[in-house]
């Protein structure tokens, strides 16, 4: 039965789609608009175009086996038993509060981190309330991947970039270099698309989980059954809207904030954080975009010299990502004891 609560809960999970594509525009167009290849108007309906195309490979074009693997592994995180309309409820809450906190500060934390962590702390919260241990209420080995992608993520996005950085500056070492920023410019235009691409079909799912567990909580489906088809195209709608209402605040930290990136730079760095997302979400692994595009930045920054990273904004950002999963958990607990009464 459908009820105003599961009605809420799904518009919840729908906005929180929309302030993900805002607050991780920065992943996808950082670069690309500190580089002036485009403007950030252009940008960021180039990268919104391209976070939706990512629904439609993988739903008409047989992209990743036509599955949404990301979705189904954060559908796991709390054991259903443990999960109640009100656990969804107050993870969305706690998810969309601490997005909008990082945003409003600048800080590129992980959307996706944000809402496992508070879908893990509501759920744990609940356990705690039916007497049971908390830590009995998640799946350890998604938790358990999930954080250690927090550290990994962004090694995996440095070392790509590192590598792919010095391939190209060694193919083009005897190009005149206007000619070559010129090319450049261009290849920027497909690797942001990847990066988008990437972004979209990464980000979108974790969502698509979410309201997954929604519906079976609430007995409109049955576990195992097909996600209904309104699900991704809700979600990814709502991420490719956030993205093209921008996300300035982060863009600023992302594009010059870390290191001063060139056209050159910004192919390795996007292109590093594309291939690294797409070997992630094919094993249904959901890894941060802002981590990953993060150190991709780092490692083509590293290319040049150690001092060219901005190490101070750097460890502030490695904070951010560290108690953003304890956070949202925490925060999440405290809603849930406040609605679970509704």
């Amino acid at each position: 039965m459908v009820t105003i609560l599961l009605v809420a809960v799904v518009c919840l999970a729908i906005i929180f789609d929309f302030i993900n594509g805002f607050h991780d525009a920065a992943n996808s167009i950082a670069t690309i608009v500190s580089t002036k290849v485009l403007t950030p108007f252009q940008a960021v309906l180039w990268a919104a175009f391209f976070n939706f195309l990512a629904y439609i490979a993988v739903r008409y074009w047989g992209f990743h086996g036509g599955n949404f693997e990301v979705a189904n592994t954060v559908a796991k995180t709390v054991l259903l038993q443990f999960i109640n309309i009100h656990v969804v409820l107050a993870g969305l809450i706690a998810a969309i509060t601490w997005n909008l906190i990082t945003w409003w500060f600048g800080i590129p934390s992980s959307s996706s981190h944000t809402l496992i962590g508070g879908f893990a702390g509501a759920g744990m919260t609940n356990a705690l309330f039916m007497g049971a241990n908390a830590f009995n209420a998640v799946n350890g080995s998604v938790v358990i991947k999930t954080v250690a992608y927090i550290f990994l993520a962004p090694f995996i996005g440095l070392f790509i970039a590192y590598v792919v950085t010095i391939i190209i500056l060694h193919i083009c070492k005897n190009a005149r270099p206007a000619k070559a920023e010129k090319w450049f410019k261009t290849g920027q235009l497909i690797s942001s698309a990847a990066l988008s691409f990437a972004h979209g079909g990464n980000d979108a799912q974790k969502v698509m989980g979410i309201i997954y567990v929604a519906l079976v909580s609430q007995q409109v489906i049955t576990e195992g059954t097909p996600m209904p088809n309104w699900i991704p195209i809700a979600c990814y709608s709502a991420i490719a809207l956030g993205t093209m209402s921008g996300g300035w605040k982060i863009v600023k930290t992302m594009g010059t904030k870390i290191t001063k990136v060139t056209p050159l730079e910004g192919v390795a760095a996007e292109s590093a954080g594309a291939i690294t997302l797409f070997i992630t979400e094919n094993f249904g692994i959901p890894v941060s975009t802002t981590h990953t595009i993060t150190g991709s930045i780092i490692g083509v920054g590293l290319t040049k010299r150690v001092s060219a990273v901005r190490w101070g904004v750097t460890i502030n950002l490695v904070w951010a990502w560290i108690i953003t999963i304890p956070i949202s958990a925490l925060l999440a607990g405290l809603v849930y004891a406040l609605v679970r009464n509704w």
